[in-house]
């Protein structure tokens, strides 16, 4: 009697029709009201303070969201983190719209597993070393692999988030969390100044033009991190240090240094390199809520830290 044949392991699972029309849509539409933005800001009344505070606030709190929560805590385990800190940072992640907690988990653990290889799902290098190709590839990395179809299978990548019953319910409500990043700026703005006027420039300011900016720099982590910076660490890809994001991407610029020792805590490792989501998880970790953090070993560090005459080479 023959065994059943074995089913190879599908490579992709593939995203519904209405995830890929919501995708077009978080890309497009932000870019629309950037346009907006600026003719309004060059004709119009331009922006308020109140504008101005929604959008840092809310930046800031969605961005750490991703950095500390999607990123160092649910895919490189960096730390541990109380079961409400675990929550609140899926949610905040969750509405910076990147994709539902589990999905971003999942490509991005692929995109470590196959850094720069072809496998990657977003490596600038995919298309080959040319000026054309490497243009091309900056375009794939950095938007263009968002519409495709084809992702990262969850349950290969993913299993112990799978496993986690409060991130499957925050996963399965992604549309809520962005329907909140996207009507709190003017919810708030109409209760502090009781006009609509300043609701909508809230949703265009604090919500669109805010979720556009936060996408970019995400997205440059992605392309421009993996091309243009310095290279002090040995590793198997092209992962560099770009210190201008360094600010607006919370410490996710210093890339190399992440790729050398990914479930690090703190990805500035050095001296003077700004990281807000290493100190954002130190008050966790001061507070009681985060455990067991994984701070840089300065003695391994130093042992995947390339000579000068190699970072030169490198760089």
């Amino acid at each position: 009697m023959t065994a059943p044949p074995v089913e190879a392991p599908a490579a992709f699972e593939y995203r519904s029709t209405w995830e890929h029309v919501a995708f077009y849509a978080f890309v497009i539409l932000p870019f629309i009201a950037l346009i907006a933005g600026i003719v309004l800001a060059a004709y119009g009344d331009g922006i308020s303070w109140l504008d101005v505070a929604l959008s840092m606030v809310f930046y800031t709190v969605t961005a750490h969201g991703v950095t500390v929560g999607y990123h160092r805590l649910l895919t490189h385990r960096a730390f541990r983190a109380s079961r409400p800190l675990k929550i609140g940072l899926a949610i905040a992640g969750s509405m910076a719209i990147q994709g539902g907690v589990i999905r971003w988990v999942a490509d991005h653990r692929k995109h470590h597993q196959h850094s720069d290889d072809t496998d990657d799902p977003h490596s600038p290098w995919r298309f080959g070393n040319g000026p054309t190709a490497l243009i091309k590839g900056l375009w794939w990395a950095h938007t263009g692999w968002l519409f495709r179809r084809e992702q990262a299978v969850k349950g290969r990548y993913a299993p112990d988030l799978l496993a986690d019953d409060d991130l499957v319910v925050i996963h399965r409500l992604f549309p809520l969390w962005v329907a909140m990043s996207l009507f709190l700026p003017p919810a708030l703005a109409l209760a502090i100044t009781g006009s609509w006027a300043a609701a909508l420039s809230a949703l265009l300011w604090a919500s669109l033009v805010r979720i556009f900016l936060l996408h970019h720099v995400t997205f440059a982590i992605n392309s421009v991190c993996h091309v243009i910076g310095r290279r002090p660490f040995r590793t198997r890809d092209r992962s560099a240090n770009f210190w201008p994001l360094a600010v607006l991407s919370m410490g996710e610029s210093w890339h190399n240094s992440h790729h050398a020792d990914p479930a690090c805590a703190r990805h500035g490792v050095d001296r003077w390199q700004l990281d807000s989501s290493a100190r954002v998880i130190e008050l966790f970790e001061r507070l009681g809520w985060a455990t067991d953090v994984r701070w840089p070993d300065q003695a391994r560090m130093q042992r995947r830290r390339r000579s000068a005459d190699e970072a030169a080479i490198h760089s």
